[in-house]
Protein backbone atom coordinates (compact mmCIF):
# COMPACT_ATOMS: atom_id res chain seq x y z
CA UNK A 1 0.00 0.00 0.00
CA UNK A 2 1.35 3.42 -0.92
CA UNK A 3 2.01 6.18 1.58
CA UNK A 4 -0.69 8.84 1.84
CA UNK A 5 -0.13 12.45 2.86
CA UNK A 6 -3.00 14.48 4.33
CA UNK A 7 -3.38 18.23 4.56
CA UNK A 8 -5.45 18.72 7.71
CA UNK A 9 -6.80 16.47 10.47
CA UNK A 10 -7.45 12.78 9.95
CA UNK A 11 -10.80 11.87 11.51
CA UNK A 12 -12.43 8.52 12.19
CA UNK A 13 -15.45 7.74 14.35
CA UNK A 14 -14.37 4.15 14.86
CA UNK A 15 -10.80 4.88 16.03
CA UNK A 16 -7.35 4.08 14.61
CA UNK A 17 -5.01 1.06 14.61
CA UNK A 18 -1.33 0.57 13.82
CA UNK A 19 -0.73 -3.11 13.05
CA UNK A 20 1.92 -5.71 12.29
CA UNK A 21 1.22 -8.49 9.79
CA UNK A 22 2.98 -11.84 10.20
CA UNK A 23 4.74 -12.52 6.89
CA UNK A 24 4.18 -16.28 7.18
CA UNK A 25 0.71 -16.68 8.64
CA UNK A 26 -0.84 -13.35 7.74
CA UNK A 27 -1.99 -12.91 11.34
CA UNK A 28 -2.58 -9.31 12.35
CA UNK A 29 -1.34 -7.87 15.66
CA UNK A 30 -2.66 -4.53 16.88
CA UNK A 31 0.31 -2.52 18.19
CA UNK A 32 -1.24 0.86 18.80
CA UNK A 33 -4.98 1.42 19.11
CA UNK A 34 -7.06 4.55 19.59
CA UNK A 35 -10.62 3.44 20.28
CA UNK A 36 -13.84 5.26 19.39
CA UNK A 37 -13.71 7.11 22.74
CA UNK A 38 -10.18 8.42 22.12
CA UNK A 39 -8.46 6.07 24.58
CA UNK A 40 -5.00 4.84 23.55
CA UNK A 41 -3.63 1.35 24.10
CA UNK A 42 -0.01 0.46 23.31
CA UNK A 43 -0.56 -3.27 22.91
CA UNK A 44 2.70 -3.79 21.06
CA UNK A 45 4.83 -2.48 23.91
CA UNK A 46 5.88 -5.41 26.05
CA UNK A 47 8.90 -7.27 27.32
CA UNK A 48 10.38 -9.84 24.94
CA UNK A 49 8.97 -12.84 26.77
CA UNK A 50 6.06 -12.69 29.17
CA UNK A 51 6.29 -14.52 32.49
CA UNK A 52 6.55 -18.30 32.33
CA UNK A 53 3.76 -20.71 33.22
CA UNK A 54 5.27 -21.09 36.69
CA UNK A 55 3.99 -17.55 37.32
CA UNK A 56 0.96 -17.11 35.06
CA UNK A 57 -0.85 -20.30 36.14
CA UNK A 58 -0.93 -19.45 39.85
CA UNK A 59 -4.44 -19.31 41.30
CA UNK A 60 -5.23 -15.66 41.96
CA UNK A 61 -1.83 -14.55 40.68
CA UNK A 62 -1.72 -11.29 38.72
CA UNK A 63 1.00 -10.56 36.17
CA UNK A 64 1.11 -7.68 33.70
CA UNK A 65 4.01 -6.00 31.92
CA UNK A 66 4.62 -3.07 29.60
CA UNK A 67 7.37 -1.05 27.96
CA UNK A 68 7.08 2.62 27.02
CA UNK A 69 9.81 4.41 25.07
CA UNK A 70 9.87 8.19 25.44
CA UNK A 71 12.62 9.83 23.45
CA UNK A 72 15.65 7.66 24.10
CA UNK A 73 14.44 6.19 27.42
CA UNK A 74 12.82 2.76 27.78
CA UNK A 75 10.62 2.30 30.87
CA UNK A 76 9.80 -1.33 31.65
CA UNK A 77 7.11 -2.11 34.26
CA UNK A 78 6.16 -5.49 35.70
CA UNK A 79 3.16 -5.66 38.03
CA UNK A 80 2.75 -8.77 40.19
CA UNK A 81 0.32 -10.03 42.82
CA UNK A 82 2.07 -12.98 44.47
CA UNK A 83 -1.18 -14.64 45.58
CA UNK A 84 -1.17 -18.28 44.51
CA UNK A 85 2.61 -18.60 44.21
CA UNK A 86 4.79 -20.58 46.61
CA UNK A 87 8.05 -20.15 48.50
CA UNK A 88 10.25 -22.82 50.07
CA UNK A 89 13.89 -22.99 51.13
CA UNK A 90 16.33 -20.10 51.25
CA UNK A 91 17.69 -19.24 47.81
CA UNK A 92 14.93 -21.12 46.00
CA UNK A 93 12.87 -19.85 43.07
CA UNK A 94 9.36 -18.52 43.78
CA UNK A 95 6.51 -19.67 41.54
CA UNK A 96 3.53 -21.98 41.37
CA UNK A 97 4.39 -24.99 43.54
CA UNK A 98 6.80 -27.41 41.82
CA UNK A 99 6.26 -25.75 38.43
CA UNK A 100 8.96 -25.06 35.84
CA UNK A 101 9.34 -21.83 33.87
CA UNK A 102 8.88 -19.68 36.98
CA UNK A 103 10.55 -16.60 35.53
CA UNK A 104 8.85 -13.19 35.46
CA UNK A 105 10.03 -12.17 32.00
CA UNK A 106 13.01 -11.71 29.72
CA UNK A 107 14.95 -8.53 29.03
CA UNK A 108 16.31 -7.81 25.55
CA UNK A 109 18.07 -4.72 24.23
CA UNK A 110 15.64 -4.47 21.30
CA UNK A 111 12.53 -4.38 23.51
CA UNK A 112 13.81 -2.85 26.74
CA UNK A 113 16.98 -1.01 25.80
CA UNK A 114 20.22 -1.50 27.69
CA UNK A 115 19.11 -1.41 31.33
CA UNK A 116 20.81 1.30 33.37
CA UNK A 117 18.97 1.03 36.69
CA UNK A 118 15.85 -0.32 38.36
CA UNK A 119 13.77 -0.66 41.51
CA UNK A 120 10.64 -2.20 42.91
CA UNK A 121 7.84 -0.67 44.95
CA UNK A 122 5.93 -2.74 47.49
CA UNK A 123 2.21 -1.90 47.60
CA UNK A 124 1.19 -4.85 49.76
CA UNK A 125 3.53 -6.83 52.00
CA UNK A 126 3.94 -10.53 51.18
CA UNK A 127 1.98 -12.79 53.52
CA UNK A 128 2.02 -16.54 54.31
CA UNK A 129 4.94 -17.16 51.93
CA UNK A 130 8.46 -15.88 52.59
CA UNK A 131 8.45 -12.05 52.97
CA UNK A 132 12.20 -11.90 52.27
CA UNK A 133 12.23 -11.78 48.46
CA UNK A 134 15.29 -11.16 46.31
CA UNK A 135 15.55 -10.42 42.59
CA UNK A 136 17.84 -12.43 40.29
CA UNK A 137 18.48 -13.17 36.64
CA UNK A 138 19.85 -16.22 34.81
CA UNK A 139 20.35 -17.58 31.30
CA UNK A 140 17.51 -20.12 31.33
CA UNK A 141 13.73 -19.72 31.30
CA UNK A 142 13.24 -23.17 32.84
CA UNK A 143 13.84 -22.47 36.55
CA UNK A 144 11.44 -24.43 38.78
CA UNK A 145 9.77 -23.36 42.03
CA UNK A 146 11.55 -24.94 45.03
CA UNK A 147 14.78 -25.29 43.02
CA UNK A 148 17.89 -23.30 43.92
CA UNK A 149 18.53 -20.28 41.73
CA UNK A 150 22.21 -21.21 41.85
CA UNK A 151 21.37 -24.29 39.78
CA UNK A 152 20.86 -22.06 36.75
CA UNK A 153 23.60 -20.66 34.51
CA UNK A 154 25.21 -17.24 35.03
CA UNK A 155 22.78 -16.45 37.83
CA UNK A 156 23.24 -12.97 39.31
CA UNK A 157 21.49 -11.26 42.20
CA UNK A 158 20.04 -7.82 41.45
CA UNK A 159 18.48 -6.99 44.83
CA UNK A 160 18.78 -8.28 48.40
CA UNK A 161 16.71 -6.09 50.72
CA UNK A 162 15.39 -8.33 53.51
CA UNK A 163 11.69 -8.62 54.34
CA UNK A 164 9.48 -6.55 52.04
CA UNK A 165 7.14 -4.10 53.76
CA UNK A 166 4.24 -2.12 52.35
CA UNK A 167 5.35 1.30 51.14
CA UNK A 168 9.00 0.41 50.72
CA UNK A 169 11.00 1.14 47.57
CA UNK A 170 14.16 -0.88 47.00
CA UNK A 171 16.79 -0.37 44.33
CA UNK A 172 19.06 -2.59 42.27
CA UNK A 173 22.43 -3.19 43.90
CA UNK A 174 24.83 -0.50 42.67
CA UNK A 175 26.45 -1.51 39.40
CA UNK A 176 24.18 -4.54 38.90
CA UNK A 177 21.54 -4.59 36.14
CA UNK A 178 19.95 -7.33 34.01
CA UNK A 179 22.17 -8.24 31.09
CA UNK A 180 20.61 -8.63 27.64
CA UNK A 181 18.53 -11.76 26.96
CA UNK A 182 18.44 -12.86 30.61
CA UNK A 183 15.38 -14.19 32.44
CA UNK A 184 14.24 -12.59 35.69
CA UNK A 185 13.37 -14.50 38.88
CA UNK A 186 11.92 -13.84 42.32
CA UNK A 187 13.88 -15.83 44.90
CA UNK A 188 13.43 -16.51 48.61
CA UNK A 189 15.90 -14.82 50.92
CA UNK A 190 14.99 -17.03 53.90
CA UNK A 191 13.36 -20.42 54.40
CA UNK A 192 9.57 -20.14 54.57
CA UNK A 193 7.59 -23.02 53.07
CA UNK A 194 4.16 -21.65 52.19
CA UNK A 195 1.77 -20.31 49.57
CA UNK A 196 1.41 -16.54 49.28
CA UNK A 197 -1.96 -15.09 50.25
CA UNK A 198 -0.86 -11.50 49.56
CA UNK A 199 1.97 -9.43 48.16
CA UNK A 200 1.85 -6.78 45.42
CA UNK A 201 4.97 -5.48 43.67
CA UNK A 202 5.74 -3.09 40.85
CA UNK A 203 9.14 -3.75 39.28
CA UNK A 204 10.50 -0.92 37.15
CA UNK A 205 13.59 -0.71 34.95
CA UNK A 206 14.98 2.13 32.85
CA UNK A 207 17.07 1.54 29.74
CA UNK A 208 18.53 3.39 26.78
CA UNK A 209 19.60 2.77 23.18
CA UNK A 210 23.21 1.62 23.34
Amino acid sequence: MANTTFNGPVRAEGGFKQITKNATTGAITDNYVVDSNGRSTLTGNTIATTAGTGITTGTGTVYAASVIKTGGIFHTSILIDLTGLASSGSGDIIGKAATANSHVGQITAANNGTILTGQWSVYEAPATGDPDIDFWYADEATGTEDAAITGLTNQTQLMNNGDLTAGSIDYFTAGTVPAADKYLYLVTGAATDGNYSAGRLLIEMWGYDA
